[in-house]
């Protein structure tokens, strides 16, 4: 009976640490990393402050990657004027040509890299699931990650919060 509760409180003991570092590290900077986009030029994630950004790491082969991209779309059609920006990472294993293909069959309005290297995923936390998304706030901080595809009105409820902010 002691060594249930020996564990039960070193596992309590860990919880509390485990929120206590989450709950007080607040936003996480962006990770500075460069992406290359599909017209071959470059943007840092430095470019990216002063703007609200959704950065979507995603695949072709991904099937709820390419069920999602009419939101993300309708998403940054809608927030665009306002501020809002959308840079989607294909991942490193996406052949390019499918890339640049996808891209231009569905007439994506934003920015689109591709990871060749697999240093970007890399620096956004080791990205391996796609797909993952990412929300940045102005001062480039990270405020939200989504694993799988997002709900899209909590979603548009934060980047208006955000957008509002100065």
């Amino acid at each position: 009976m002691k060594k249930q509760y020996v564990y039960g409180a070193a596992a309590a003991a860990v919880l509390v640490i485990a929120v206590g570092l989450f709950v007080g590290a607040g936003p996480q900077v962006a990770p500075q990393s460069t992406f290359v986009l599909l017209d071959g030029s470059s943007q840092t994630t430095a470019q990216l402050k002063g703007k609200v950004t959704l950065v979507n790491f995603w695949a072709t082969s991904c099937t709820s990657c390419v069920a999602e991209m009419p939101q993300l779309i309708a998403t940054h059609n809608k927030y665009r004027a306002q501020g809002f920006d959308t840079v989607a990472v294909a991942m490193k294993y996406d052949p390019p040509s499918y890339v640049v293909n996808f891209a231009q069959t569905r007439a994506l309005p934003f920015k689109v890299a591709i990871d060749n290297t697999g240093a970007v995923a890399q620096a956004w936390g080791d990205v391996q699931l796609t797909p993952t998304t990412f929300v940045v706030n102005k001062r480039g901080e990270i405020v939200k990650r989504y694993v799988g595809q997002p709900d899209f009105a909590q979603l548009h409820a934060l980047i208006e919060r955000l957008l509002a902010e100065a």
